[in-house]
């Protein structure tokens, strides 16, 4: 099949076999939806086993040294990131991470808190319950798909009001996979005096320093996406004058610690995948290099994505290629035929049967009434990935959608 955009080569492992060698993914699926839940190195793998052998070899000593190990771990990925060791903590996952932020803000009566309409559902359900309990209310910035950093910005600002209590905003948007303009909102909240939480939930390892030039009190990310690590890896960023009052969800021995302290001593919890996760991230360096893998997952998304479209388009008669303003690097949206995954709940009934039914592991999402297939891409995925998806898949959507 033809398109304009080019297939970069697949990339190998030092020994030659394919990168997918490397993970211990299932052959007989087609894993196009790295986005949602990542997938493991099996070095990264390995090393989690080991810890886990290591905890229940001798548990006394586990748990008595595992806030050291934490705090250790904690730092190595703050170096990853490019982020200050003692601005960041460890998190389940990114909804945690925005958890904890939402139950220790101080908030005044009556505050209002500022999301977009590309907002994650968890996060933006859990802005709603802290505007609860302040007596406060969320208003929602509406941002055009196609908006470029601009008029973007400006449609978050329109809702900036002097009871502006906190603003939450995405770097990656997850149902949309394009780019916020966090550092100009950034700088307009600095201004006005009012907390920034940044949801960066897809940014490690898809960016090589993703807050630079990022000016927020909150930056919440997970570790298990794009960076590969084992779920169950997340970081919060906290550098505003409140990140001496954030708390983890759940009291523990660390309670008394400052922070970021308290929140390395967190009881019994199985906390493997936080140190199991920089070696998810020495995997990929030292195979290919992060520049590298960057660039690949880049070129494959753009190349995916136009033969996706293509061939949809060979079959409606219809234009599928989305305008996305502002569209992250290793994310692209494909649009649907009418009919297919016009809500969340049917976006989400379409993923199942899709893998049900053809072997593909893809991510369909709705916004503004319009159903999508968002495309991702890893160092694992192949040109042979998305032009297998355009033969095989997209026939039969498009006759679903004529069902």
């Amino acid at each position: 099949m033809s398109t304009a955009v080019t297939a970069p080569k697949p990339l190998s492992l030092p020994d030659g076999r394919p990168a997918i060698s490397a993970w211990s993914l299932d052959p007989a699926i087609r894993h196009l939806n790295h986005g949602s839940f990542g997938a493991v190195p099996v070095a990264a793998q390995r090393e989690q086993e080991r810890l886990r052998e290591a905890m229940h070899a001798s548990p006394v000593e586990w748990f008595a040294g595992l806030p050291a190990r934490v705090a250790a771990a904690r730092a190595e990925i703050a170096g990853l990131l490019r982020v200050e060791p003692d601005a960041t903590v460890l998190v389940p996952n990114a909804s945690a991470g925005a958890s904890v932020v939402f139950a220790n803000l101080t908030a005044p009566a009556g505050g209002e808190i500022v999301v977009t309409d590309h907002g994650y559902g968890a996060v933006t359900m859990g802005a709603q319950r802290l505007a609860r309990r302040i007596g406060g209310r969320v208003r929602t910035a509406r941002v055009p798909l196609g908006a470029d950093e601009r008029t973007a910005f400006e449609a978050v600002a329109a809702e900036l009001t002097p009871a502006t209590a906190l603003i939450v905003l995405d770097h990656v948007t997850s149902p949309t996979g394009r780019l916020m303009p966090v550092g100009e909102v950034g700088r307009e909240a600095r201004r006005c005096g009012v907390p920034l939480l940044v949801d960066g939930a897809h940014a490690p390892g898809m960016f090589d320093a993703p807050l630079a030039g990022v000016d927020c009190d909150f930056w919440i990310a997970n570790l298990h996406k794009f960076a590969c690590s084992p779920p169950g890896a997340a970081v919060l960023v906290a550098r505003g004058p409140q990140r001496d009052a954030l708390f983890p969800l759940i009291d523990s021995w660390g309670a008394t610690a400052p922070y970021p302290a308290r929140f390395d001593a967190q009881g019994t919890l199985d906390a493997t995948a936080y140190l199991a996760a920089p070696a998810a991230y020495r995997f990929v360096e030292r195979t290919w290099g992060w520049d590298v893998a960057r660039g690949y997952m880049t070129e494959l998304a753009d190349f995916g994505a136009a033969v996706v479209a293509a061939a949809f388009a060979a079959l409606t008669g219809q234009e599928h290629v989305v305008d996305v303003g502002m569209p992250a690097p290793a994310l692209r949206l494909v649009r649907l035929p009418d009919g297919l995954a016009p809500d969340r709940e049917h976006a989400d009934a379409l993923r199942d049967r899709v893998g049900r039914e053809l072997g593909v592991g893809a991510a369909f999402s709705s916004f503004g009434g319009v159903g999508y297939l968002r495309l991702s891409a890893h160092v694992y995925n192949t040109a042979a990935d998305y032009e297998h998806f355009a033969e095989h898949c997209v026939p039969v959507l498009a006759g679903w959608a004529r069902d």
